[in-house]
């Protein structure tokens, strides 16, 4: 499906967000298109994290709306919302002593009934995202025994136990190696290109970003300043503009996708 036509699932219109007197996002619109990867990018402190935030509603903007599904988010059930979308954010906490599998459970909850009582079909999605993540081996280890990187797949695994149409994850590679990062990538892609799920997400690499989303949206000061295909987003031009250095952009030799190399500083 073509993202042209393809149904807006979550949508901004002309946010404003605020923290204490401080505007972090302004006047910010942006729609997210059924079926669709897009890579959240920009330097730090750009509004690339409480954007996310704010469109999940763990945050509420000072001005304008979010829709879930064409539908104002600050009137719908928190279940509701949990069934549609499932949000992983910057270093999330759990209470000590909780094990992996105990965690991923939690995810099971928007879709179980008043005795909040798990059935078959939940124990085989908990099963299925522990499998997803490699995270089976340390189903009964407590999450504070565990390094950074296998904790942040247990998050992982908990928003994909969720089993909603739309993810948000907000920096998801955060801890892990190089290797792990690829593999929570390609699990991004697979979630997309195999059932059909629409991602947000935020990324600092741009050339991951590049590599694995369809969409690329450049945040500086809290607005965008740029929003499009990779190959259109990426340009000597953007990187000197927002990041403040020079480089080359290249293909990726596996991809064909834009890659940066960049080369100097742009001194103020």
């Amino acid at each position: 499906m073509s993202s042209d036509t393809a149904p807006i699932v979550l949508e901004a219109e002309t946010i404003h967000v605020h923290y204490g007197d401080r505007p972090v996002v302004a006047d910010l619109s942006l729609q997210l298109t059924q079926g669709t990867v897009t890579a959240l990018v920009g330097p730090n402190g750009s509004g690339k994290s409480t954007l996310l935030k704010t469109m999940a509603r763990l945050l509420v903007p000072s001005a304008g709306a979010i829709y879930l599904d064409g539908k104002a988010i600050t009137g719908m059930a928190s279940a509701t919302i949990a069934q549609r979308l499932a949000i992983l954010p910057q270093g999330p906490r759990a209470p000590e002593g909780l094990t992996v599998r105990e965690l991923v459970e939690q995810g099971r909850y928007p879709h179980v009934g008043a005795l909040r009582m798990l059935r078959q079909q939940d124990h085989a999605a908990i099963r299925e995202a522990l499998a997803l993540t490699d995270m089976e081996r340390f189903s009964h280890r407590a999450l504070d025994t565990l390094s950074g990187g296998e904790r942040q797949r247990a998050w992982i695994a908990l928003a994909l136990a969720q089993a909603t149409p739309l993810l948000l994850l907000d920096e998801p590679t955060t801890f892990l190696d190089i290797g792990h990062q690829l593999e929570v990538l390609e699990l991004v892609r697979l979630l997309n290109r195999e059932r059909g799920m629409t991602i947000a997400v935020v990324l600092h690499d741009l050339n991951q970003a590049a590599r694995y989303a369809d969409r690329l949206v450049v945040l500086q000061r809290g607005t965008i300043m740029s929003d499009g295909s990779p190959l259109t987003t990426l340009t000597p031009t953007i990187l000197e503009q927002v990041f403040g250095v020079r480089a080359h952009i290249i293909p990726d030799p596996e991809t064909g996708a834009p890659m940066c190399v960049p080369y100097a500083t742009i001194k103020a």
